[in-house]
């Protein structure tokens, strides 16, 4: 299975955009999004994607209400996922993750720290896309994980 995973967005919206646009060529089958969407009207660019979307607050998602008006499947972390017939830990930030949560995951996904990570630990895929805002590291990025790997590909977005 493919899988688009978004982070920190931080209402960017033409990267929003161009971040969907990128998982549509990929053939991507459903999004995760581990959190920093912000605000209400950035998650509403979201809606486009019109395929499973899966998603937790992150620790810059203060409207939480507005948020889960307009996405009713948002959520606290830990977020735990099967996909692919992959055991998938979600959470905006790894150091809060659970040590036992982390042992129980073959794929761990978080955001946060807007850097890059993607490296196998004790047999289980650490993924963070980066940000897809480029606020902080002047860099927009996000990830296509194929759960059949697992292996997961950075892609780094230019504005549509």
């Amino acid at each position: 299975m493919i899988v688009g995973i978004i982070s920190d967005t931080h209402d960017r919206l033409p990267m929003i955009d161009a971040a969907i646009a990128a998982f549509v060529r990929r053939g991507a089958e459903v999004m995760i999004h581990p959190g920093d969407l912000v605000a209400p009207f950035a998650a509403k660019r979201l809606l486009a994607w019109n395929r499973p979307l899966h998603v937790c607050y992150g620790n810059n998602d203060g409207e939480r209400r507005g948020l889960k008006n307009v996405l009713p499947q948002i959520q606290d972390g830990p977020l735990w996922l099967d996909l692919g017939g992959r055991r998938i830990l979600v959470h905006h930030a790894l150091e809060w993750c659970e040590a036992a949560d982390i042992e129980r995951a073959e794929i761990v996904v978080t955001g946060h720290t807007h850097e890059v990570v993607n490296e196998v630990r004790d047999g289980r895929l650490f993924l963070n896309p980066g940000e897809c805002c480029g606020w902080v590291a002047d860099r927009c990025t996000v990830a296509v994980l194929d759960t059949h790997g697992p292996s997961a590909e950075i892609i780094e977005l230019k504005p549509c």
